[in-house]
Protein backbone atom coordinates (compact mmCIF):
# COMPACT_ATOMS: atom_id res chain seq x y z
CA UNK A 1 0.00 0.00 0.00
CA UNK A 2 2.11 2.34 -1.45
CA UNK A 3 1.71 6.05 -1.97
CA UNK A 4 3.70 8.91 -4.22
CA UNK A 5 3.63 12.14 -2.85
CA UNK A 6 4.89 15.21 -4.24
CA UNK A 7 7.07 16.50 -1.73
CA UNK A 8 7.51 20.02 -4.02
CA UNK A 9 6.95 22.96 -2.61
CA UNK A 10 5.22 25.38 -4.34
CA UNK A 11 4.21 29.07 -3.88
CA UNK A 12 0.50 29.38 -4.75
CA UNK A 13 -0.58 32.74 -2.44
CA UNK A 14 -1.63 35.57 -4.52
CA UNK A 15 0.95 38.54 -5.17
CA UNK A 16 -1.92 41.04 -3.19
CA UNK A 17 -1.31 38.77 0.04
CA UNK A 18 1.73 40.66 1.19
CA UNK A 19 2.30 39.47 4.73
CA UNK A 20 5.31 41.79 5.93
CA UNK A 21 2.43 45.18 5.14
CA UNK A 22 0.01 43.38 7.38
CA UNK A 23 -0.20 44.83 10.70
CA UNK A 24 -1.97 43.48 13.91
CA UNK A 25 -1.24 39.47 13.34
CA UNK A 26 0.96 37.76 15.99
CA UNK A 27 3.00 34.60 15.08
CA UNK A 28 1.78 31.90 16.87
CA UNK A 29 -0.61 33.65 19.49
CA UNK A 30 -2.75 30.20 19.91
CA UNK A 31 0.29 27.95 19.63
CA UNK A 32 0.47 27.13 22.79
CA UNK A 33 -2.79 26.54 24.36
CA UNK A 34 -3.48 24.36 21.08
CA UNK A 35 -0.32 22.13 22.15
CA UNK A 36 -2.16 22.24 25.42
CA UNK A 37 -5.37 20.98 23.83
CA UNK A 38 -7.64 23.96 23.85
CA UNK A 39 -10.62 23.98 21.82
CA UNK A 40 -11.04 27.74 20.34
CA UNK A 41 -14.45 27.96 18.72
CA UNK A 42 -16.10 31.16 17.26
CA UNK A 43 -19.51 32.22 18.94
CA UNK A 44 -22.06 33.61 16.89
CA UNK A 45 -23.09 36.96 18.10
CA UNK A 46 -26.51 36.58 19.64
CA UNK A 47 -24.66 33.72 21.53
CA UNK A 48 -21.31 36.08 22.67
CA UNK A 49 -23.99 38.38 24.44
CA UNK A 50 -25.49 35.92 26.49
CA UNK A 51 -21.88 34.17 27.20
CA UNK A 52 -19.25 37.37 27.27
CA UNK A 53 -16.37 35.69 28.04
CA UNK A 54 -15.03 31.43 28.64
CA UNK A 55 -16.07 31.61 32.34
CA UNK A 56 -19.43 32.22 31.58
CA UNK A 57 -19.77 29.78 28.58
CA UNK A 58 -17.85 26.96 31.22
CA UNK A 59 -20.21 27.28 33.43
CA UNK A 60 -23.45 27.15 31.15
CA UNK A 61 -21.84 24.16 29.80
CA UNK A 62 -20.98 22.41 33.05
CA UNK A 63 -24.90 23.02 34.09
CA UNK A 64 -26.37 21.52 30.35
CA UNK A 65 -23.90 18.65 31.20
CA UNK A 66 -24.93 17.74 34.67
CA UNK A 67 -28.82 18.21 33.72
CA UNK A 68 -28.07 15.93 31.25
CA UNK A 69 -26.29 13.49 33.65
CA UNK A 70 -29.56 13.60 35.86
CA UNK A 71 -32.06 12.89 32.89
CA UNK A 72 -29.68 9.89 31.61
CA UNK A 73 -29.87 8.19 35.63
CA UNK A 74 -33.74 8.82 35.71
CA UNK A 75 -34.07 6.73 32.64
Amino acid sequence: MSQDFDHELTDDLRDEYDFVQMEGGVRGKYAQDYRKGTNLVLLEPDIAQAFPNDEAVNKALRLLMEIANRQKLRS
